[in-house]
């Protein structure tokens, strides 16, 4: 924390983890901050619902880099853990294939040596190869490159021979399979790219990072369930000053020549700045909140030529029994992998077969559904909007109930007989809730040709104090990531803020 305040105003749309976290460091500058938010909660994708007892978180439930949200806490003189407890997981996930074969995948090397050795044996050696190539490419491309903002080519080209060194050019599933021949360990060790929405045959080898990024802290999650993450930081962040608005929907960015003024609302109240930062949507920002300006139009046009990752499709269901057997996060394969993918990220049709990942959090902190009973989501991932026109209000039932009959099937016997509650969240909730463009889980598609400098800047090349934070900027998708994001865009911040 700075000992002298700045002495300056910044506004920051959208209450996302990327959002607080700059916030949180902006306010920790000595930056008066107002934080302006268009649900009636935080969390953006983080938000949660309660329903009958049972919470549900709606989005992010994977913690796995605790670090940068200490340091978030550290700068305003604080502790993390004075706000919110983080429970290990483990086994991280278990993986799990229709043919009955399971993995878990857990933090332990002798285990991982032992399943990997029972499955086959010579992808022993193969799979320490692989993880000295993920902790190299973590090293330079997270802890690096992962908070450093990448405005001018140079910028890249400086990162290049060492992007060139670990063929960056390869995709993360390219990778793998050159270490790892068994198809199933492929799998397990290539899927990973899903969580930051990007296709691991395409996706470039960089993202095999996030297995040394589990392996290097773990995997956590908040007691009270991400949610109370979230309300920790906006505790934070008030308890330093600042000022949260909820149902506060952003109209229009007021620009006047190459400066943003003020944020205007919906409901007519105009909040002036001298910073004004952006957590929405990176399309929604230039599209609809700078529409009528020169910038917004262009900015608009070129990134809606640009490739978006998948959409998700999922549902939240209360059950009346706690299910204990079945692991906190569990990835239950399809009978197809690349086909799948492939369809899911450039189909125009609802595949007939999925792929899912199912969430427990009473595996870990049973207090998120009333007492015996089991709070769950299970997400599919499917095509957005701008791929398939598919008719979400019709076929969202239908597909829930094809989801949770195949779930009984396989993985939870008589979960329609125990079902207490359920809601779907569909991509046109995406597009409508969230204002994400063709109704994009993630923002833009993290292929290498839209990553770093390729990226949107976390700073806009002509409005000189209009700053872009999460998902939609350097570094991409996920807790980490969008946390990273906000390093990289508070230091540009708080940069210009002492210049000015």
């Amino acid at each position: 924390m700075l000992d002298r305040p700045i002495a300056k105003t910044a506004v920051v749309i959208g209450s996302g983890f990327g959002g607080l976290a700059l916030a949180i460091r902006l306010q920790a500058a000595g930056i008066q901050t107002t934080l302006v938010e268009k649900r009636d909660r935080p969390g953006g994708r983080a938000y949660v619902y309660e329903d009958q007892g049972f919470t549900f978180d709606a989005g992010p439930t994977v913690i796995t880099d605790p670090s940068a949200l200490e340091e978030l806490f550290a700068l305003t003189g604080r502790k993390l853990s004075d706000y919110v407890e983080l429970l290990p997981v483990s086994p991280f996930y278990r993986l799990c294939w229709e043919d009955g074969y399971a993995f878990d995948y857990v933090n332990d090397q002798a285990e991982l040596d032992r399943q990997i050795g029972a499955k086959n044996p010579k992808d022993l050696e193969g799979y320490r190869r692989f993880l000295a190539y993920s902790k190299e490419v973590f090293e330079e491309g997270y802890l690096k490159l992962g908070t450093v903002p990448f405005l001018n080519f140079k910028d890249m080209v400086r990162a290049g021979p060492q992007l060139a060194r670990l063929q960056a050019w390869r995709s993360v599933y390219a990778k793998v399979a050159s270490f790892i021949e068994d198809e199933q360990l492929r799998q397990a060790f290539s899927f990973h790219s899903l969580l930051v929405g990007g296709n691991p045959f395409a996706t470039s080898s960089i993202y095999a990072l996030i297995h040394a990024l589990e392996r290097q802290w773990g995997v956590w999650f908040p007691r009270g369930g991400t949610g109370a993450l979230v309300a920790g930081m906006v505790k934070l962040f008030e308890d330093t000053g600042g000022t949260v608005h909820l149902s506060a929907e952003v109209e229009r960015i007021e620009v006047e020549g190459d400066r943003a003024k003020a944020v205007v609302l919906k409901d007519g109240r105009r909040f002036a700045a001298d910073l004004v930062a952006s957590n929405a949507d990176v399309v929604h920002t230039y599209d609809k909140l700078l529409a009528g300006t020169p910038r917004g139009a262009t900015a608009a046009k070129s990134l809606k030529r640009k490739k978006f990752s998948m959409s998700l499709f999922v549902v939240y269901f209360g059950l009346k029994t706690h299910r204990p057997d079945i692991q906190h996060h569990t990835v239950c394969f399809g009978a197809r992998y690349r086909e799948l993918i492939g369809e899911i990220f450039k189909g125009d049709v609802l595949p007939e077969d999925f792929s899912l990942y199912l969430h427990n959090p009473c595996a870990t902190d049973p207090s998120l559904a009333p007492p015996g009973a089991g709070s769950f989501y299970v997400l599919s991932p499917v095509p957005h909007l701008g791929n398939a026109d598919i008719d979400w209000e019709v076929e969202g039932p239908r597909y829930r109930d094809r989801i949770l009959d195949y779930l009984e099937e396989r993985y939870i016997p008589g979960l329609k007989a125990d079902l207490v509650t359920s809601r779907i969240f569909t991509p046109l909730d995406f597009r409508d809730e969230l204002n994400a463009h063709v109704g994009s889980a993630f923002s833009l598609d993290p292929v290498l040709t839209q990553s770093a400098w390729f990226r949107p800047h976390n700073r806009d090349d002509e409005i000189e104090n209009l700053y872009i934070v999460g998902a939609g900027t350097h570094p991409g998708a996920g807790v980490p990531g969008v946390v990273g994001s906000a390093k990289a865009t508070a230091g540009l911040m708080i940069a210009d803020a002492t210049l000015a």
